[in-house]
């Protein structure tokens, strides 16, 4: 239908024929028009936004996908076909004691992705994450040594940690100089500190720190009883479950976009299958003979805990909104108001409280800390797992979720060349070939989710 032109009709439009009727109708032509932003809206928006269903959501998903938004889904393939190869490989790869090793193992490969995580949302990087997680397990378990409490000790290791990568993004904000340049400083300083505090530490002691804490070495070396993994899992679900649902409809009764209900049930569901499945595994038997070994580590609830806290402070927060603000459009997010220069400084100072906990992770794994601690190959490891996670090198894209996904892709990496007999030659080689590939995969969504 059209409206003939008279006085009280509308005038054309620029770039409309010179004609004395404006058609106003939602006809065919209307739908035409608006499928195309339907599309757009369909490939960028989250599907939680817009999905009313889902088989919506899916497809939303899906056309998200296709459009280079990958998500996790490209680390989530690699972890199963690389899990797939070992265990044709070798027969023992799944077994239970080897699952739990492999958990105990890669964990602090793990934190030390998350700890990336941080900077490189920002577009940044910090070298000197390896030899800052090590001063400050060297000052946790000085203390210790000296008998001061535990707590203390702790505080002051993770106080430490943050406050060297604090400074070192001060003066990445305050000189304008590259985090690269002003990480890799740290890196070199971080390992010369790290020599002269052990040999003040504990001198004649051929540059080993043991740890004298049962309690933080029960992080890595300890388990929970069977049933209080049950128990714990139990309890985290049902929190999620309760805090997704309801603020579902905390969102509705707002009149704000909240996903289907399938979609909260299915990911609830997806926790609690996750959730079984690792303490099936952790509470069989895995010792040898007489001697009984079960339950879940210490390290899980360790690592399940910094995850769930660092997503909601990146999620739920304004500086975790800052940052990715930041990370996407540093320009922009300084014209909104932003200040830069502080959010920069806080993430770094966070990646180094990350950094902290993961030193004192890795020395619950020793039972010690040397002056042999490898913090070049570390700070690898930790780039590795965010980057094969789905963190973007250039910043504003990335989870939580993706470097402890890229942290066990790494940690499977070496468990199972290991199974395998292969040396540290195959070792390198297998992480460098997955790393590019995600650097690829990460590059090659952004071309294809920019609009040209």
């Amino acid at each position: 239908m059209t409206q003939t032109g008279g006085s009280g009709a509308p005038e054309p439009t620029a770039g409309s024929a010179p004609d004395s009727s404006v058609a106003v109708s939602t006809g065919p032509e209307s739908e035409q028009a608006a499928a195309p932003e339907e599309a757009d809206l369909a490939a960028t928006a989250s599907p939680d936004l817009i999905a009313n269903s889902l088989g919506e959501y899916a497809r939303i998903w899906w056309r998200r996908v296709r459009g280079g938004e990958s998500g996790a889904l490209p680390v989530v393939i690699g972890l199963i076909v690389i899990v797939v190869y070992f265990q044709v490989r070798n027969s023992l790869f799944l077994s239970a004691g080897n699952l739990v090793n492999l958990i105990t193992q890669a964990a602090f490969i793990v934190t030390f992705g998350m700890a990336e995580v941080f900077v490189l949302l920002l577009g940044e990087i910090d070298l000197s994450v390896g030899y800052n997680a090590a001063l400050g397990a060297v000052i946790t378990l000085w203390m210790l040594s000296s008998n001061l409490p535990l707590w203390l000790a702790v505080v002051a290791g993770l106080a430490f940690s943050a406050a060297f990568a604090g400074l070192e993004g001060v003066i990445i904000t305050r000189l304008r100089l590259p985090s690269f340049v002003v990480t890799l400083a740290g890196y070199l300083g971080g390992f010369g500190l790290l020599l002269a505090l052990i040999d003040m530490a504990a001198p004649g002691s051929g540059g080993t720190i043991r740890l004298n804490s049962s309690i933080i070495a029960d992080i890595e070396g300890g388990t929970m009883s069977p049933a209080a993994g049950w128990i714990i899992t139990a309890v985290a679900v049902v929190l999620a479950a309760v805090y997704m649902l309801t603020r579902d409809v905390r969102r509705r009764a707002n009149n704000l976009s909240a996903p289907p209900a399938s979609v909260t049930i299915l990911k609830i569901a997806l926790m609690a299958v996750a959730g079984v499945i690792v303490v099936l595994i952790c509470n069989q038997n895995r010792g040898v003979g007489l001697f009984v070994v079960r339950g879940v580590p210490w390290v899980v609830l360790v690592v399940l805990i910094l995850l769930v806290l660092w997503t909601g402070l990146l999620n739920r927060t304004r500086l975790g909104r800052y940052i990715y603000a930041i990370g996407g459009n540093a320009e922009a997010a300084r014209r909104a108001g932003i200040n830069l220069s502080r959010i920069r400084v806080a993430a770094f100072a966070l990646c180094g409280l990350t950094a902290g906990i993961t030193g004192i992770i890795y020395s619950s794994n020793l039972g010690s800390i040397s002056s042999n601690f490898n913090g070049g190959q570390y700070v690898l490891y930790a780039v590795a797992a965010a980057v094969i996670g789905g963190v973007s090198l250039f910043g504003g894209r990335g989870r939580m979720l993706g470097a402890v996904l890229g942290g066990l892709v790494v940690g499977v990496i070496y468990n199972g060349l290991t199974l395998l007999g292969l040396g540290a030659a195959a070792q390198y080689i297998w992480t460098a070939l997955v790393l590019l590939a995600a650097v690829a995969v990460d590059s090659l969504a952004r071309r294809g989710s920019t609009p040209t």
